[in-house]
């Protein structure tokens, strides 16, 4: 039996306080757990849960998330998103963002873990209004590697866009040994991630750079991804960080001290973590 769950979350700025605050609609297993305010009423933590933990062929998983004028939402998960082994049908994960004039989001799912024999796609959609700043992430890692479960069979899809500005697709099939193992490809690495920081008006110069500048000092500082990491500027209105690593744990560490500095740089917001990420 397969199982298509739809969540709506809605982020809206209410009241004299200017507080942002979270509503949802959710049809099937997807849910939001309780509205946190660690950093005070502007902005909104919220941990995104999927009781059954993992997608089987057949399943879908519908996110939507908006947000309005001058809001600011964080949204994560208690744990990875598991893409298990399919005898043929399709797993879909489909996230599509959308931010209004002056909001802020931060989209920070915890990491995606396809199993040997799984059949996947997922896709994630962000679209941005003028003064729009989203900062998000996408982690995957192919097999279980600490369960000494590799990937040799199964295919993977993923597409991340802001449309007209950036498209990033790929491809993976564990068959596709030139791809997996070739310098040119993932060189034997099976942890890829990709960072970025996207604004719906073009970045100042010197903003741009700053952002650059404090990824690479994050880079710089790691004890073992020095050199599978990098940091560009595709256009005049994104940064983005590209990561591979042998697992996610090197990956994870690096992309949440790049979000801490960005906070820093880019909103002068202090790095607090989701409550979530310490249990």
């Amino acid at each position: 039996m397969s199982w298509h769950a739809r969540l709506q979350l809605d982020y809206t700025v209410e009241g004299p306080t200017t507080r942002t605050v979270a509503r949802y609609q959710h049809d099937g297993p997807l849910r939001i757990l309780q509205s946190l305010y660690p950093e005070g009423d502007g902005i909104c933590h919220n941990v995104l849960v999927h009781p059954p933990g993992g997608l089987v062929g057949g399943d879908t998983l519908d996110i939507t998330a908006t947000v309005g004028p001058g809001a600011h939402g964080l949204v994560t998960t208690p744990g990875a998103t598991r893409f298990y082994r399919s005898t043929g049908p399709l797993a879909l994960q489909r996230s599509h963002l959308t931010l209004a004039e002056g909001a802020r989001l931060e989209w920070l799912p915890l990491e995606a873990l396809c199993y040997s024999a799984c059949n996947a796609e997922n896709h994630l959609t962000l679209n941005l209004a003028p003064g729009a700043e989203c900062m998000g992430w996408d982690v995957t890692a192919l097999g279980l590697p600490h369960a000494d479960q590799p990937f040799v069979q199964g295919r993977f899809v993923q597409h991340l866009t802001v449309p007209g500005l950036w498209l990033e697709r790929g491809v993976i099939d564990a068959a596709d040994e030139r791809l997996l193992q070739s310098p040119l490809g993932l060189a034997g690495q099976r942890c890829m991630a990709s960072m970025f920081f996207a604004a719906g008006t073009a970045l100042d110069r010197n903003r741009r750079d700053a952002a650059l500048d404090a990824a690479r000092a994050v880079m710089d500082a790691h004890p073992t991804l020095t050199a599978t990491a990098g940091a560009t500027s595709p256009n005049a209105q994104m940064v983005v960080v590209r990561v591979l690593a042998p697992q996610v744990e090197p990956a994870m560490q690096l992309l949440k001290a790049v979000r801490m500095a960005w906070r820093k740089e880019m909103w002068a917001l202090q790095g607090e973590a989701p409550r979530i990420w310490a249990m």
